[in-house]
């Protein structure tokens, strides 16, 4: 019975332990009222991209400041940051266009017109030096020459795509929201080479990849993570995450996978081993905060959000309405971990 005691009385500090792992350590007040999508941390300059309506900042992480505002990126969305070419290509949503920036003086560089109808998600891969463009209402993606800054080829999706990652050797692969799928693309050929199911995964968004054991971590709609095998497509496993979810970082020195979850929570995920994951903990963030970038030199996370006001009655017209935002409450949040 004392060895039965000691079990269950280890495994409740356990649980209760972890629970204090990761916290919200600061809030980055950042200028402007306006909507919000991914971010993207250049960890070579130590700044951080923010999608903020129809502007970019920038965010000096050394002093946690604003240090530039990139104007003219109507309907942002995605940042893909490409240091070893100096350069920031993001997504106009509005536009349907790629601006191209030099990333350490924030100089404009180019602004590329797209055939895809409003991209979104955005990847550099640099196996290849092409950048990617997920595009929304076209279904389809479009392949920019990173060098020349030209559209080479347009691919066909069969639906809507969101995020994508990389293996870094060749290989893409893209959610693909309204399908339920994952799609792989030859990064050579630049065509679709595999399409697998995720379900029972359902609106996967968020994407996210370790190199090292070859698992995809895809964060659903239906508050599921479906973890996949990059090399053949099969269901390794299935966990549940919180509401609201639209993005997913993986930690490859903690083995550590967070699902930002717009409800206001991170699920964080271990990976014991290729085959063996469990929710670690569930952490506080605030609500409004679904999309997630990590500082892989700091291992700290950052999520932008803002307060709401009250959500206005369904009508005809607008069936789904979205509350209003607060006035200068547009924040990121910076999660790390308290135990370190």
């Amino acid at each position: 019975m004392k060895k039965i005691f000691s079990i269950i009385l280890v495994g409740f500090c356990f649980t209760n332990c972890i629970s204090q792992n990761y916290k919200v350590s600061k809030k980055i007040n950042v200028a402007g009222d306006e909507g919000w999508d991914y971010l993207a941390v250049d960890e070579v300059n130590h700044h951080l991209f923010v999608s903020h309506g129809n502007v970019v900042n920038v965010i000096d992480l050394k002093s946690d400041k604003t240090i530039a505002t990139i104007p003219d990126t109507k309907g942002v969305h995605g940042i893909a940051i490409a240091n070893d070419l100096n350069k920031a290509f993001i997504t106009d949503g509005k536009d349907n266009a790629v601006t191209i920036i030099n990333l350490k003086t924030f100089e404009f560089i180019d602004k590329v017109t797209i055939e895809g109808q409003k991209p979104d998600a955005v990847l550099y891969d640099p196996f290849s030096k092409k950048v990617f463009t997920y595009n929304a209402k076209s279904n389809d993606a479009t392949v920019l020459d990173a060098i020349t800054n030209k559209v080479v080829k347009t691919i066909p999706l069969g639906g809507k795509p969101e995020f994508s990652v990389t293996n870094t050797n060749g290989l893409i692969y893209v959610n693909i929201e309204d399908k339920n799928e994952i799609k792989t693309i030859d990064a050579t050929k630049l065509e679709v080479v595999a399409t697998w199911s995720i379900a029972p995964g359902n609106e996967p968004s968020g994407l996210a990849i370790d190199l090292e054991t070859n698992r995809l971590f895809s964060v659903c709609g239906n508050n599921l993570m479906v973890i996949v095998d990059a090399t053949n497509g099969k269901i390794i496993k299935t966990l549940p995450i919180g509401d609201g979810c639209d993005g997913v970082a993986f930690d490859a020195k903690k083995k550590l996978i967070f699902s930002s979850n717009g409800e206001g929570t991170i699920t964080v995920v271990k990976e014991e081993n290729a085959n063996t994951f469990s929710v670690f903990e569930t952490v506080k963030t605030q609500k409004g905060a679904r999309t997630i970038a990590l500082n892989k030199t700091t291992n700290q996370l950052y999520l932008s959000t803002a307060e709401f006001g009250e959500k206005p009655e369904p009508t005809t017209e607008n069936p789904k309405p979205r509350a209003s935002l607060i006035p200068n409450s547009f924040v990121v949040l910076v999660v790390e971990n308290n135990s370190k």
